[in-house]
């Protein structure tokens, strides 16, 4: 049985497509995932199951659908690929500290897509990388540094150009979901 994250874009933000933690966990177990639980308001839930991923995306959005009549992209990552992706990360300490000294908010940031994508649509993204945003693609993830806001980064409006599904989660978000997992893991 595995450990997943999942991850709901655009829940409990701004105002839109609210959803209550308490909610989401009663639904998520009536599917049948197990030990769930949720990390903060923006749509962070971690789960055990058997099933496989594309198999847990369809359910998990399909119930979304049905119970509360919303329409959520929902990008699945396991323990394993959590881990991955905080050892993974591109950016020295040096380029990280140099960004949060100038940024009036987070600095790190990942993007998480459903699949690796296309060359040419990843091509679109680099006229908007500069010295004040830059990233990287590890696989289906995107490592993110931002000197300023992403508020109003260019690149990070851009992203959706990539025509696919989208979610982003800062890095202490990911560092706290990363360990939540692993903490899953070891329970028996």
């Amino acid at each position: 049985m595995s450990v997943y994250v999942a991850l709901l874009r655009g829940i409990n933000v701004g105002g839109k497509n609210i959803i209550k933690m308490s909610e989401l966990k009663q639904e998520m177990e009536a599917i049948g995932l197990q030990k769930v639980q949720t990390y903060i308001q923006s749509g962070n839930i971690l789960f055990r199951s058997k099933e496989e991923e594309p198999t847990l995306q369809r359910d998990i959005e399909q119930m979304l659908e049905l119970k509360f009549g919303m329409t959520i992209s929902v990008i699945l990552r396991t323990s394993e690929e959590l881990k991955v992706i905080v050892q993974n990360c591109p950016f020295t300490e040096s380029e990280i500290k140099e960004a949060e000294a100038s940024s009036e908010a987070e600095s790190l940031y990942v993007a998480m897509l459903h699949h690796v994508p296309l060359n040419e649509k990843v091509e679109k993204l680099n006229t908007y990388q500069n010295d004040q945003e830059k990233y990287k693609i590890i696989n289906r993830d995107i490592y993110l540094l931002f000197n300023q806001s992403i508020r109003n980064s260019k690149l990070a409006n851009r992203l959706q150009k990539l025509d696919m599904p989208i979610t982003v989660r800062n890095w202490k978000t990911i560092m706290k979901l990363a360990g939540m997992a692993n903490a899953m893991d070891k329970e028996s």
